[in-house]
This record gives C-alpha cells, structure tokens and sequence, in this order.
C-alpha cells in the first residue's frame, strides 16, 4: 500500500486522521453495486468536461454571433469554471453534514435548468452570467463523486479506482467536441446547451435511481458553517495535503489553458476546420486515457505513487517548454503536426498527474472528504478560471501566451510537489526505523 504521508514534527497544525473504519452496511452496499455505482461516478466527473468541451468548436461562431471579441467569450470558459470551484466550497461541507446524494441532487437538477437558460442567452454578458450559475450547479457532480469515491475506498484501491474513472469521465473530452462538432452541422451554438442539458437530465435520473447513500448519519460532521471553515483550516494546515492540492491545482491549469486555447490555436492559426480540431482533441484524450489505465492496472501498487507523479510532472514540464520554444520561432517555421505531437505528450501525462495528486490528498482526510475534495476541486478550478483569459491576452493570432501559461503553471506544479510534499523525506520518515515502536493502525 503506498505511503500516507507521514507528518513531520514542523507540520503540527495538521488535521488528526482518525483510522478507517470497516465500511457500514450503506456503503458496503453501494460497492456491491460495482459496475453501476462506476459508471454513474464517471458521468458525474464527466459533466464539467461535457459542459466546457462541448462548447469548444462553437467559440468561434459564438464571437460573431454575439458581436463579441474572442477574450470576452474566452470569459463564459471561466466563468462556468469559477462557478465550479465556488460551488464546490459548498456543496462539499454540506455533503460531510447531510450525505451525498440530497446536495447531489439539487446540484444536478439546477445544473439542467441552467444549461437550458445559456441556451436563451442574447448577449455575451448573459451568456458569462447564465454559465458562472451553470457552474455552481455542476460542482456538485464533481465534488461529491469523489468524496464518494472516498467514502467506498482507500489506498491502493481508491487510486485504482480514479484511474478507473479516468477511463470513463476520459472518453468525455473525445466524444463532446466531437458531438459539439455534429451539432454545429444542422444547429448553431445554442444547440450545443440543448444538447448538454439534456445529458445532464438524463444522468440525474440515472443517479438518483441508482446511488445509494454512502455516507451514513454516524460519520457525518456536525456544526453550522463555522465548524466547515474550521475543518478546511486545518485540511489547509496539512503541509503535505496542501502541496498536493496545489500541484494537482496547477497541473490542471497547464490542461485548461490547452482547453482555452486550442480552438483558436488550431483552428484560427494553423486553419484547421472545426471537425479537424475535434478529432485531434479526442486523439489528445485518447492519450491521457490511455496514460491514466496504465497508472492504475501496471505501476499502483508496483511503484510509489510519488515516483509516477514525480515523472508525470517532469514530462508535462518538457512538453510544456517545447511548445514554447516551437511558438516563438526558435526551431523555425513549424506546422501543425509538431505542435499536436507536444500537446498530445502533455495531455498524456496528465493521465498519470491527476489521479496521484487526489489519491494521495485524499488518503490523508477520510474524516472529511467532502471538504478535502472541495478544496481539491476548488483550487484546480480557480487556477484554471485565472488561466484562461491570460492565453488570449495577446490576440489570436499567436501560441506564445498558451505556451508562457503552460510551462509557468507546469514550474509551478513541481516547485509545490517537491517543496511541500517532500516525498523523498516522506520516504526516509517510512524506512527509517525509530528507537521506540509506535503501534501500527488498523488497516482499514
């Protein structure tokens, strides 16, 4: 089982982590239910790339439609963004207090009714505003599948089933530019919302019919708001929780300026149809999700979580600074296939980056998962929020910013996994033995 972590001496602020309890009989249930329970967590985590790649091929269309320029509509990506980090900070305390599926619940219901209105949206700024409540909405699907996640597993097991869902909430990006593609053939932008509001409604049906609560009465917290800031203090306390959050949070900016980005890299500077673009953006997911199955079916429980994240944040740093050198001419000229070639390395790394970041988090808070799932989310969405309108901020007409954006975020990743986390003393802390031996805690 891989390490957990061990707090050293200068992290005495760090949140008590009580040992796992056998699971009660709700959530032993709701693991009997094996195949079902996994796919409704993959259309939950799912949803938010659905609401924001979907929407990628028609951004274009959208700018002159709504008469607007490309970095006001880049601001619907973040706003819808922002609200999901937002309504995360919620929506997760209020899932450790009242259970998972009641919050779910009334999330999903907002989120399809919302996603109708964006639909409606005359102007761009209707449009930011109607998609910032679409987010806040949507939080709810990703924050409360992975606290369930954590409610039903640990360890070895919780990061193979994240890369389990990898392979589920993966196929998202591949298929919704591609659907969103499709659409824009009998249908414009507004279609694309439609479309998405009524995969929204049919996965609320099947969540609700077919997810059980995995939270019983006995574990949830107790307190109003002021017991749930105090409870993500002390998550944030954690040294080693928090460089965790912070270098998955940074790693999933790299990914979202590509997002941001690359409908107007690749369609507006190197010509790329609409349908082209779809196809090299599922190819991209291709790769991550194939990076993320072998995480979890070859290298956990083989090598340490940390060594595969450490390579994965090594290889999206690379990527990350050749996109930069090819965007500013140092190589020369180059066309579209080299670049692909750099965004599909990146994006495959990913694979392996975002699974270990919130297994490891997330082992250490089965006390809170809600709230330590919240903050996981909250800050991968607000990083993401502040990256995108800065990839356009030079106009379309140039991948330097993506780039910059990119190789910042990727420094940044690996500056907080090796000088918070500390993995290599994390390591000594494990093998070296101590003068007097402290009980072993119960598995769980």
């Amino acid at each position: 089982m891989p390490e957990r972590g061990p707090t050293e001496a200068s992290s005495s602020a760090t949140v008590p982590t009580p040992a796992p309890s056998t699971p009660s009989g709700s959530t032993a249930a709701a693991r009997r239910t094996g195949l079902l329970v996994t796919f409704i967590l993959g259309g939950l985590s799912a949803l938010p790339p659905l609401s924001m790649d979907m929407y990628l091929p028609a951004l274009p269309e959208v700018t002159t439609s709504l008469r607007s320029p490309a970095a006001t509509i880049q601001l619907t990506l973040t706003a819808c963004l922002a609200g999901m980090a937002l309504g995360q900070l919620v929506i997760g305390p209020m899932s450790d207090k009242w259970g998972r599926k009641r919050p779910l619940t009334i999330g999903m219901v907002m989120y399809v009714l919302a996603t109708a209105v964006c639909a409606l949206a005359p102007t761009a700024e209707l449009l930011i505003a109607f998609r910032l409540v679409q987010g806040l909405a949507g939080a709810a699907a990703i924050v409360i599948a992975r606290a369930v996640v954590r409610d039903l597993y640990d360890g070895v097991e919780m990061a193979r089933f994240f890369s389990t869902l990898m392979l589920i909430s993966g196929v998202a990006p591949i298929i919704a530019p591609l659907i969103g593609g499709q659409v824009l053939r009998f249908s414009d932008w507004r279609g694309v919302f439609l479309v998405l509001a009524a995969i929204g409604a049919v996965l609320t049906v099947v969540m609700w019919r077919g997810l059980g609560e995995t939270l019983p009465p006995e574990r949830r917290q107790t307190g109003g708001v002021g017991a749930a800031l105090r409870t993500m203090r002390g998550l944030l306390a954690d040294r080693v929780f928090a460089g965790y959050t912070l270098a998955g949070g940074f790693a999933f900016a790299t990914l979202f300026a590509y997002i941001s980005a690359s409908p107007f890299v690749i369609q507006e500077i190197y010509g790329a149809s609409p349908q082209t673009f779809s196809l090299l953006f599922g190819l991209n997911s291709v790769g991550l999700i194939a990076a993320g199955q072998i995480n979890g079916k070859l290298l956990v429980g083989r090598v340490s979580l940390d060594k595969v994240l450490a390579v994965g944040l090594a290889v999206i740093t690379v990527a990350a600074a050749a996109l930069l050198l090819m965007s500013t001419g140092v190589f020369g000229k180059v066309g579209l296939t080299p670049v692909a070639a750099g965004l599909f390395v990146l994006m495959s790394a990913m694979g392996v980056v975002l699974p270990n970041t919130n297994a490891q988090a997330l082992m250490r808070t089965p006390h809170a998962a809600g709230s330590a799932s919240a903050l996981l989310g909250t800050s991968s969405f607000l990083v993401g929020a502040v990256a995108s309108p800065l990839v356009g901020i030079a106009g379309e007409d140039t991948a330097v910013p993506m780039a910059v954006v990119q190789l910042v975020c990727a420094l940044l990743a690996v500056a907080c996994f090796a000088g918070m986390c500390r993995p290599w003393r994390q390591a000594a802390v494990t093998t070296q033995p101590t003068q007097t031996p402290q009980p072993t805690p119960p598995a769980p």
